[in-house]
């Protein structure tokens, strides 16, 4: 599996792509291709030396994970350098499928997750911190997500709604945020939960990577470790 993202962090200590990874132990090795900051025009440029023809035939893909928009939705005056008008979003997401869909990664494979909702309030104080003015605002985080959930329906590939989820009945989302834009260890643990829930059926039939050690004879161990 294949993580590709604009955050870096999914694989720190109890986040949710080291998460999965554990989930998948001996069935299929996580990659995380995680380039802080980044946003969708930009992951598009560099996707093909991300994944190319051949890595993509030799690692046997099982699916891709593709985590765009909180850094494209930054307000143009506040944050021009990361942000990206929606329709270019939205059509760079279907480009990012097309691209995996050139290299053997059938669009069923890949699952995009939207941007999270934001926490006005502590993500202000952050960019006050870094000495500028509020730089995103949760309805217009919600705009993109929902141009991610459409372009998923579009080019046939599967979505989680974060921003939807985490707001869901009114629920007080702020916990699932460390800073009011990034995820928190709570965050982290809501992503992999319900990520597990669609990857399950896409990874559930592959075989583990060697045999139990239970299953290995110990006079003759060659035979069950040597094996295809």
């Amino acid at each position: 599996m294949i993580e590709i993202s604009g955050a870096k962090f999914s694989f720190q200590p109890n986040g949710w792509g080291s998460e999965i990874a554990n989930q998948l132990a001996r069935k299929c090795d996580v990659v995380n291709r995680g380039l802080s900051g980044y946003n969708s025009r930009w992951a598009k440029i560099v996707l093909p030396r991300l994944i190319s023809k051949d890595s993509a035939s030799s690692n046997h893909i099982a699916a891709v994970t593709v985590f765009f928009g909180a850094n494209d939705c930054a307000l143009e005056d506040k944050n021009p350098q990361q942000h990206i008008p929606l329709q270019e979003y939205s059509e760079n997401l279907k480009d990012i499928v097309k691209h995996l869909g050139s290299v053997g990664v059938s669009a069923d494979k890949v699952i995009f997750i939207t941007p999270p909702p934001l926490n006005e309030p502590a993500w202000e104080k952050e960019c006050v911190l870094k000495g500028s003015a509020l730089n995103r605002l949760n309805s217009v985080a919600g705009q993109y997500a929902q141009a991610c959930v459409q372009a998923a329906g579009q080019c046939g590939a599967d979505v989680l709604d974060l921003w939807t989820l985490m707001q869901k009945d009114g629920q007080d989302f702020t916990g699932y945020l460390s800073d009011g834009l990034h995820l928190s260890e709570k965050g982290n643990q809501f992503v992999s939960q319900h990520l597990w829930t669609l990857l399950k059926s896409r990874v559930e039939e592959l075989p583990f990577i060697l045999p139990y050690w239970g299953d290995v004879d110990p006079k003759q161990p060659e035979s069950g470790l040597l094996c295809d």
